[in-house]
């Protein structure tokens, strides 16, 4: 059976992106990035641009606000035999504190530090990895976070991670991507796996 009706026309498909009109240049200083989500890699990825900058002959400096000591991640390993100045000034995961009073009092601590690195201007990129957590808990003041980063040195670079980025700092940043989790080996009992996790 058929019908007299034309047909209609396909739904008309957004362009790609790199077919859209690009704005209007515009030149800044340096930017915010932001890396959040429940996915793994937010960190990963921060180290990467880390690679990038230290290629650049980008004086660079990281610093974890969750990370113990005790962890002795591959990443700083090879960043400190590139000269990049890396810090990890936390007390380890909540999970893992025995005094939470304590971890905060080591949080507030590592502020003080990356407030000094992002306003010295001796950094073109800091790296705050994992400061979303210690703002979340509460232990640091969210909008002196966002405002610290605000007024840092103008051609500092700054790059954040950590799940559940506040809104302040998301509206903050100029890139923010999100991470998805699909699936995850932990999930399923693998622990965290050297070369690979840290």
């Amino acid at each position: 059976m058929t019908t007299d009706q034309p047909a209609q026309a396909p739904a008309r498909q957004p362009l790609p992106a790199h077919d859209r009109p690009r704005p209007e240049r515009r030149d800044v200083d340096s930017i915010v990035l932001v890396n959040t989500g429940d996915g793994k890699g937010k960190s990963t990825a921060a180290f990467g641009t880390v690679m990038r900058a230290v290629a650049r002959e980008w004086p660079v400096c990281v610093i974890q606000f969750m990370k113990s000591g005790k962890w002795h991640v591959g990443e700083e390993k090879v960043a400190r035999s590139l000269g990049v100045d890396w810090w990890t000034i936390g007390d380890g995961f909540t999970w893992e504190s025995d005094d939470l009073g304590r971890s905060a009092a080591v949080a507030q601590e590592a502020w003080h530090a990356a407030d000094e690195a992002l306003r010295s201007g001796r950094y073109r990129l800091v790296v705050l990895d994992e400061v979303t957590y210690p703002v979340n808990y509460g232990w640091l003041d969210g909008e002196a976070v966002c405002s610290s980063i605000r007024e840092r040195s103008p051609q500092t670079y700054v790059f954040c991670t950590g799940r559940n980025a506040p809104d302040e700092l998301v509206e903050l940043a100029d890139t923010v991507t999100e991470m998805r989790k699909v699936k995850h080996a932990y999930e399923t009992g693998v622990r965290a796996r050297r070369g690979i996790d840290y």
